[in-house]
């Protein structure tokens, strides 16, 4: 039972506040890991999809962090990257706050290679 739990256990970190962001935003500046954030709506049926493929890649790039920020529980963060459309990925490499690249969209082979981009 044990090991079925641990399987079904998400590998895409759930942000929940300002506070958690800015701690994985450290985080990962700290060990110097790229990161990629999924801004979704739990309303927007296409990102909610896009879950499916997040927690494939988070599976498939283990030293990438993996975020998922629901817009309208983490308003403040949403605002300061200017997240308008959902679902939206930003790509964050070193863990700093310089947005590699902005992705606008569900388009899981150019979300892929954003991510590749990032190693």
């Amino acid at each position: 039972m044990e090991g079925q739990d641990q399987e079904s256990r998400s590998k895409v970190i759930q942000v929940d506040s300002k506070e958690t962001w800015d701690s994985y935003l450290s985080q990962a500046a700290t060990q110097g890991s790229p990161i990629v954030a999924h801004f979704t709506a739990a309303w927007c049926m296409v990102s909610v999809l896009m879950n499916t493929y997040l927690e494939e890649y988070a599976a498939t790039y283990p030293d990438i962090l993996f975020l998922r920020v629901d817009v309208d529980d983490v308003k403040v963060v949403a605002k300061k990257y200017e997240i308008k459309a959902m679902p939206t990925f930003l790509m964050i490499k070193g863990g700093g706050e310089a947005v590699e690249k902005k992705m606008v969209g569900a388009n899981p082979e150019e979300i892929k290679k954003g991510i590749e981009a990032l190693l």
